[in-house]
Parts: structure tokens; C-alpha cells; sequence
């Protein structure tokens, strides 16, 4: 891609419409074995990517590499540069350099560690092999990582990691990480229908048919044929809308229409919360800051970690961070009150030049939300939303295909178990690259053998939401109705299903969100002009976040022990004995249904919680 590519020429040439998708051809007869052909009605793509972080990203040039006679689309709610790996500051985990003892064993296991035992090793082993794989082909593709002296790719020591193997870009690793992938899809002439987003997928007799989308610009509604469906929505932290590190656009659309289609909620209860969110809102200040030697302070001016994890300190994995600062908080040695309440986070001692050098992005953070300077004064944190370990049912990591054939998944919006109950700083984006190529490849070969399917259903669903959003968009309601339901989701999710849980508040804001539900089914928005009508795109975004916010709790609820992000204060022992495995949520009739599988335990022995 050439140098100084405008906003504009990306709409020009990288942008399509609707219009330009072909018509497919699919069998009259879908069990006859010569079956004849006939046009659809519909428009259709071989491979249509649902998200365009990372893992969007990487997925479609992987796609289109595997097959590049496949048509490939990305739908994207807004411009590719505004998602989460965009957000992801402090770097990105693979083993590159084993002259400091490193390797993939050791990656492995701080990964399974770290995440409570909970992960499948499989998985991980294969995900670290390729972690540092991927940063290479980062590198080659022109990704500009801050370097040494020697001209290598710099790394620092991550939470949870025994060796330093986080490779970064300053402070903003995610954005620049993005960015590479983006110039990466364009130059390969991957194609974006942008302003779309995701209302459900269409899948019978356990495969895919296609997915519904609508233009947030028109508000027109349109059921897409496609061989092979990628979700890399992301996460779905916003369920926490008052106190998150997410974008206000991840609003787990993807995980929420798998389980609409059938698909499985894997360990729907696993969200971690990070350690270090600003006190308004909860925008990230990076691990990196503690891992370039910031600390943690209490108002009796300790770095209380001690207490904690004496040997890692403030580098203990975020788990075990978050519970000591809100523990601090809890007993009285904090800052403030209410959900204000803080302790502090000191890099001063770093010096102004470090901290500009390697740590500009929460310079930046801090003069915009506290309006203080981190070269001069200490800032206020407290524990954020921040990332979803929990998400849509994978198969197998070597395609990243799910249980429907003709669905993957890819990124924070995929559970393939690599992260267990808590992730560990830098491997969100890696996960993200080497998910993303995965199902691209598996998405590609699927599609290369498959035919369309046009059963009726996608018109059904399509014509269903028009009909909703008629009836919802009629102007009689208050506009305020809608936002009330959604900051008391989120305020009621953060007091009983934040970092400390009990069975009683559980279940105390399980029935909450009956309540809050039954508001929004009854909801009605005054603004019926449908070009660019912001609230029914929060509306469908809201009903995502009350079915997902449902089942975590639900998942919360069952699982009767304290592992890894999920800490049950009336149950607070690890239990590997009845909970060493993963939780599976479906949808049946619109209630929730649960079953469980063992965990995979293949190279590393399970080791008691300390």
C-alpha cells in the first residue's frame, strides 16, 4: 500500500456496498448428489468476516491467501481503526529469543499457570509455538516495534511471565499492531463493507447459511448468503457499561448471535478484570507501566503488593493484582469512596524521559481523564472490565472451526480455552494474530468445497428484525428509557458480578436482569428516521448485552468455587475436583442451559493454587 493512503481512497477502494455482492447459485436439491442450480435472490460471499481488529484482519488476507478465487468480505460497524486491538497497549507475547532460557515449554506453562489450570494445554501449546511465529511475520510485513541498540525487537516482563518475551511498540502496541494488519488486508485487496453491523447468522441443521446484516447509514436490512462465517466481533467486557477498559462498539454481537444460533457460550463467567483502569470510567492504563518498574500504592504510602505476591509483586498475574487492590479498598486503605474508591500507581520514579520514550500512551490517558501529569504525579486506579476469557465455542484450534460446520471464530470473541480462567498481559494480541490466520485458512478450505444454502431461513430472520425495529423506531417513546436500562445493567453487573462474587448477589442480579429485560421488551424510541438512527443501533446493541450479561451470571451462578478472574466469596478454594472443567451455556426456548466438559490436560500436571 503506498505511502500517505487517505480515509477517503480507503472508502473509495476498499469500501463496497451491497450491491456489488454476487447472486449465488445454489442446489434445488441440497441431498441429491448431481442436484441442478438455481439463482437466489440473495446476495452472497464465499467468506464473510464479522469484525475487523486483528483477528478480522488477519482472517481475511489469510482467506484470500489460502483461495484467492474465494470472494472475501469484512463487516465492520465503523472504520477498521476504531476497535479494541487498537486499544491494546502494553505488547504482544511469543518466544523470539531463547538466549535468556526462554521457549515454548516455558510460555506454556506461565500460560496455563496463570490461567488457573483452567486452559486446555493442547491448545496452548500449539497457540505459544505459533505466537512467536506470528511476531515474526509482523515484523517482515513492516510493523515498527521499538528496538535496541542491536536493532532487535525490544520485550519487557509481563504479569504472570517468568521471562521477558512481550514485544512491544512503546505503550501502544495494539494501535500499531492494527495498523499493520490493516495496510496488510488493503494491499492483498481485501474488500470491507463498513458502517454494517451484525445482526444474527442464519445456521440449520447445524450449518451455516449466511448472516443478516444492517447499514447503520440506511438502516436497510439484508440477509447475505456465504459458504463460511468468521466471528471476530470481540468481546463482550461492556456488559460492565459503567467501568471498562472497551471500546462502547464491543458489544460481544458475535458471541451474542452464536448463541441465538445454537452455538455454545464457553466459560461464559471468565471476564477478567485488569488492575489498572483510570477512576472515571475505567480506560486502561497499561501493564507495561508496572512492567517498566511502576508501583502500587495504599494511603498509608505501601506498595502493598507485598502482602500479596511478595516475589512477583506488582507484577503478579492480574487476577491476583486486581483482588489486592480491591481488597485494599475494601479494608479502608484506599482513596475515596464509592465506585471512586482508588489506590495509586507511581511510575514517577522512572523518569521523565522513560516515561515519554516507552510509556507515552498513558502520559497521554492521564492528562485527558485526570488531568495530571504521570511524570509529576502518581494516578489514580482502580480495577476495569477489561477482557473476555470466556467466549464462542471452538472445535479445534487447527481450523478454528465450531461445532456448526461452516462457522469459525477467531480473537476475544472465540474460546478455544488458550487463556483458562485469567489471560496473561501480552497474549491478547497474540491470540488475536494467530487465532485470525487460523480460521482464515479454515474458513477458505471450507468454503472451497461447500455450496450455498438458501432454505428461507435468512429471509425469515431478516424479516423478523424489520418487523422489531418498525415497532420499536414508532416515536413514542422517551429516549431517556434506553440508556437508564443500560448504565443499571451495568452499574447492577459491577456491585454483584464484579471482582468479588457470592451465590446470593448472583442470583439477586440474575432475577435483575429479568426485570431489566422486560423493560427493554417493551421499549419504544421517538427518533423513526432510519439514516443513521444512533439509537436503534443502541438498542440492538443493549438486547446483546442483556442475553450475554444473562449468561454469565447464569454460568456465574453454577460454578460453585474460586478460580482464576471468577472469585466466589462463599466458595473460596479452587475445586479441581468438581469444577476442573469448562462451562457451556446454550440457548433453548430463550432460557438458559448448562453442561460442562473436562479440561484437556496433556504435558503439564495440575499443581495446587497458591
Amino acid at each position: 500500500m503506498k505511502e500517505n493512503f487517505t480515509r477517503r481512497e480507503f472508502l473509495q477502494t476498499a469500501c463496497i456496498g451491497i450491491s456489488a455482492l454476487s447472486v449465488a447459485s445454489v442446489p434445488t436439491n441440497v441431498f441429491g448428489s448431481n442436484e441442478d442450480q438455481k439463482n437466489s435472490s440473495l446476495p452472497s460471499c464465499d467468506v464473510i468476516v464479522v469484525g475487523s481488529g486483528g483477528a478480522g484482519l488477519r482472517a481475511a488476507v489469510a482467506a484470500k491467501a489460502e483461495n484467492p478465487n474465494l470472494s472475501v468480505i469484512v463487516v465492520t460497524k465503523s472504520m477498521p481503526s476504531r476497535n479494541a486491538t487498537s486499544m491494546a497497549e502494553g505488547g504482544i507475547n511469543g518466544v523470539t529469543d531463547t538466549s535468556n532460557g526462554d521457549s515454548y515449554e516455558l510460555h506454556s506453562f506461565d500460560t496455563i499457570k496463570g490461567g488457573a489450570y483452567l486452559s486446555d494445554q493442547d491448545s496452548v501449546i500449539k497457540f505459544c509455538e505459533l505466537a512467536g511465529k506470528a511476531i515474526h511475520e509482523l515484523d517482515y510485513l513492516g510493523m515498527p516495534f521499538s528496538r535496541g541498540k542491536d536493532g532487535k525487537v525490544t520485550r519487557r516482563m509481563m504479569g504472570g511471565a517468568s521471562k521477558k518475551r512481550c514485544n512491544y511498540s512503546a505503550d501502544k502496541t495494539g494501535h500499531i499492531v492494527m495498523h499493520t494488519c490493516l495496510d496488510d488486508a488493503i494491499t492483498n485487496g481485501v474488500k470491507f463493507l463498513m458502517d454494517y453491523e451484525l445482526l444474527d447468522i442464519a445456521t440449520k441443521d447445524a450449518k451455516a447459511e449466511g448472516v443478516v446484516v444492517r447499514n447503520i447509514r440506511t438502516g436497510d436490512i439484508t440477509p447475505i448468503l456465504a459458504k463460511s462465517i468468521i466471528i471476530a466481533t470481540g468481546g463482550y467486557a461492556r456488559i460492565f457499561w459503567n467501568r471498562t477498559s472497551n471500546p462502547y462498539s464491543t458489544t460481544g454481537d458475535g458471541v451474542a448471535a452464536a448463541l441465538r444460533a445454537g452455538i455454545a457460550f464457553k466459560d461464559a463467567e471468565m471476564v477478567q478484570f485488569h488492575p489498572t483502569g483510570v477512576v472515571h470510567g475505567g480506560t486502561l492504563i497499561t501493564e507495561a507501566a508496572r512492567g517498566e518498574g511502576g508501583y502500587l500504592i495504599n494511603n498509608q504510602g505501601e506498595r502493598f503488593m507485598a502482602k500479596y505476591a511478595k516475589e512477583k509483586m506488582e507484577l503478579a498475574p492480574r487476577d491476583i493484582v486486581a483482588r489486592a487492590i480491591e481488597t485494599e479498598i475494601r479494608e479502608g486503605r484506599g482513596y475515596g469512596e464509592g465506585i471512586e474508591a482508588h489506590v495509586l500507581l507511581d511510575v514517577r520514579h522512572l523518569g521523565k524521559d522513560k516515561i515519554i520514550k516507552k510509556l507515552p500512551q498513558i502520559r497521554h490517558t492521564g492528562l485527558l481523564f485526570e488531568n495530571l501529569d504521570l511524570t509529576d504525579s502518581p494516578i489514580g486506579i482502580r480495577p476495569t472490565a477489561h477482557y473476555s476469557m470466556g467466549g464462542i465455542d471452538v472445535k479445534s484450534m487447527d481450523d478454528m472451526a465450531t461445532y456448526t460446520s461452516g462457522v469459525f471464530c477467531a480473537g476475544e470473541a472465540s474460546c478455544i480455552s488458550i487463556h483458562g480462567a485469567n489471560r496473561l498481559g501480552g497474549n491478547s494480541l497474540a491470540d488475536a494474530v494467530v487465532t485470525g490466520k487460523l480460521s482464515g485458512i479454515g474458513a477458505a478450505k471450507y468454503a472451497s468445497k461447500a455450496k450455498f444454502t438458501d432454505s428461507g431461513l435468512l429471509e425469515e430472520i431478516a424479516k423478523k428484525w424489520r418487523e422489531k425495529i418498525k415497532n420499536v423506531a414508532n416515536g413514542e417513546g422517551t429516549p431517556n428509557d434506553l440508556y437508564a436500562i443500560r448504565e443499571e445493567l451495568g452499574k447492577q453487573n459491577w456491585d454483584n458480578m464484579g471482582i468479588y462474587r457470592t451465590g446470593d448477589k448472583l442470583e439477586s442480579l440474575y432475577k435483575k436482569i429479568y426485570e431489566l429485560q422486560k423493560r427493554y421488551d417493551t421499549l419504544h424510541i421517538q427518533n423513526t428516521n432510519p439514516i443513521y438512527n444512533t439509537a436503534i443501533t443502541d438498542y440492538i446493541e443493549l438486547g446483546n448485552l442483556l442475553l450475554l450479561s444473562r449468561a454469565v451470571c447464569f454460568a456465574a451462578i453454577n460454578r460453585k468455587e474460586s478460580r482464576g478472574a471468577h472469585t466466589r466469596e462463599d466458595y473460596p478454594k479452587r475445586d479441581d475436583a468438581n469444577f476442573l472443567k469448562h462451562s457451556l451455556v446454550t440457548l433453548e426456548n430463550n432460557e438458559m442451559k448448562l453442561s460442562w466438559r473436562d479440561v484437556s490436560i496433556s504435558k503439564f500436571p495440575i499443581k495446587e493454587g497458591k
